[in-house]
């Protein structure tokens, strides 16, 4: 996959995406990050990208033509399924479900707004959506970028290494996580739940199971509103259930 990213900043990008999955991710051929910053499509020799908001206001806007411009030349080879995102407070909230979608992209073009804004005409006519990572407003759209990336890239078949790691993500089913637990077996009188270590898989699937659905009744209970409970699921819930009113 090819992710495209503009913004002002290049230079942020290369702490997050020079370490870790991302890097090996992109050693590997799997993963292909550019930053182009749209100063470099400016045609004045001071490489202006922002200017005053019409009708007043304070801080700075960002233009229409250097975006335009800088996206144009990451889109000329045509017939290549591609996503246009701009990273933006308003946007659509992101999440797992957007993650394991934008992995099916051949390329993503991410554009990162800075100083107040951008002219709603990028928005209006060069994107094909406006993202947001959370209901706060940062200094520009770098940070949501990488996570985004960072996000995606591990849906992308074998990012992870093993084929499977991404499904058991919190979130990648709907759920939150069940725990996981390492040597030392006994750690500070702590021990690790007795059927982990039992060699039984279907016992094993079943406890994660459980206490994947415990820590998101516990956690995160709106997550239950909207996911499609199986008859097994139910059964574990019951239990659960039992469990909470004899303690």
């Amino acid at each position: 996959m090819r992710v495209d990213i503009v913004s002002l900043f290049p230079e942020m990008f290369a702490g997050p995406f020079g370490h870790s999955i991302i890097k090996r991710a992109c050693d590997a051929g799997l993963l292909k990050i550019e930053i182009i910053n749209p100063r470099d499509f400016t045609n004045d020799k001071h490489r202006i990208v922002d200017d005053a908001p019409f009708g007043g206001g304070s801080g700075m806007v960002m233009k229409p033509e250097p975006l335009f411009h800088t996206v144009q030349s990451l889109t000329e080879d045509k017939g290549v399924n591609r996503r246009i995102i701009l990273m933006c407070p308003g946007g659509n909230r992101f999440d797992q479900t957007k993650a394991k979608e934008l992995a099916g992209y051949d390329q993503l073009i991410l554009v990162c707004g800075h100083y107040e804004g951008i002219d709603e005409r990028v928005r209006l006519h060069l994107v094909d959506e406006s993202i947001s990572i959370g209901d706060y407003v940062l200094t520009g759209g770098e940070l949501p970028a990488m996570v985004i990336v960072d996000t995606m890239a591990r849906m992308l078949p074998g990012v992870l290494g093993s084929g499977d790691s991404a499904e058991h993500d919190s979130f990648y089913h709907g759920l939150l996580e069940y725990p996981q637990y390492t040597r030392p077996r006994d750690f500070n009188g702590w021990e690790v739940p007795e059927v982990l270590i039992s060699g039984d898989h279907a016992k094993i699937a079943k406890w994660r199971r459980k206490q994947s659905l415990k820590n998101t009744i516990e956690r995160r209970p709106d997550l239950l509103n909207t996911f499609d409970l199986s008859l097994s699921d139910k059964k574990l819930l019951a239990e659960l259930a039992e469990e909470r009113t004899g303690d």
